[in-house]
């Protein structure tokens, strides 16, 4: 392979995959909702968590130092029929502050700010937060790296399949290694410093980030198979397709949630819950 082909190969990988990670992180509903409000004519940006690792309470920061400005919030755990319990905003040094009561690995809080002022009142959309475990470092950046090696691999095995470069066996099986190591090795292990179960998708669960997992390791490794002894373009293109449909889905999508009931920790979806925002 010449060495221009080589370096635009990599190119549009490389920019491909920043694409597909970026998407990835702000498209998740565990991702922080932000908004701008507007208070006595000056924006203030707003990060609500909506997800949090950890034994320590989640904190909910207003960047607000104006003392006539109050804040007050409704939680209850997610999903029941709790009535919801309503509390104060704090003065703190960065501002009005509330902590979350800390729930177990993959419990839920959905809660709703009020911001007042001069009797008016900001209502923001309502939340869900998911709680989990804390991840180790050790494992959760292993996964990460492994997952991102995956993704790129992928688009580099597609494209060059697609021109029919032989070269896209080899990067075929870099793509398959990358996605068994970081899905499903260090991802078991993750998910269960997270949230307590090794495996929660077939045949255990309907969790659809261990589903699509598994989806997308059937289809490299009959991609591996079928590449075993004679170069196949038409499954290595199918793993790939399959490989960026998956990423496609927002990460965290009907993930794992804790029956508050039953203490069992199952599959979930996080709600996108209507509400508006209003300036004072």
């Amino acid at each position: 392979m010449k060495l221009l082909k080589f370096f635009l190969i990599w190119l549009v990988a490389i920019i491909l995959t920043l694409a597909t990670s970026i998407y990835q992180r702000l498209t998740g509903p565990t991702h922080p909702f932000r908004a701008t409000v507007t208070i006595n004519n000056e924006p203030v940006k707003l990060r609500l968590l909506r997800s949090h690792g950890g034994e320590t309470d989640a904190p909910l920061v207003l960047p607000i130092q104006d003392k006539t400005v109050t804040a007050i919030v409704h939680y209850k755990q997610y999903p029941t029929v709790q009535n919801f319990v309503t509390d104060t905003f704090k003065m703190a040094e960065k501002g009005l502050t509330f902590y979350l009561p800390n729930q177990p690995p993959a419990g839920k809080l959905q809660y709703q700010i009020d911001i007042i002022h001069n009797n008016q009142t900001i209502s923001l959309p309502s939340q869900i937060i998911r709680f989990k475990g804390d991840v180790p470092a050790f494992w959760l950046i292993p996964h990460v790296l492994f997952m991102f090696l995956a993704i790129l691999f992928s688009f580099s095995t597609g494209i060059t399949a697609a021109f029919n470069f032989p070269v896209f066996k080899t990067y075929a099986l870099w793509a398959a290694v990358s996605f068994f190591i970081g899905g499903l090795i260090l991802g078991p292990i993750v998910q269960k410093a997270a949230f307590g179960d090794w495996w929660t998708g077939i045949p255990f669960g309907w969790d659809l980030t261990d589903n699509k997992t598994l989806v997308a390791a059937i289809f490299w490794a009959i991609a591996l198979f079928k590449n075993h002894h004679q170069p196949s373009r038409k499954w290595t293109l199918i793993a790939c397709i399959v490989m960026i449909l998956i990423y496609a889905i927002p990460h965290s999508m009907f993930g794992s949630e804790l029956d508050h009931e039953t203490g069992k920790v199952i599959q979930g979806f996080i709600m996108l819950l209507p509400a508006s925002i209003h300036n004072i």
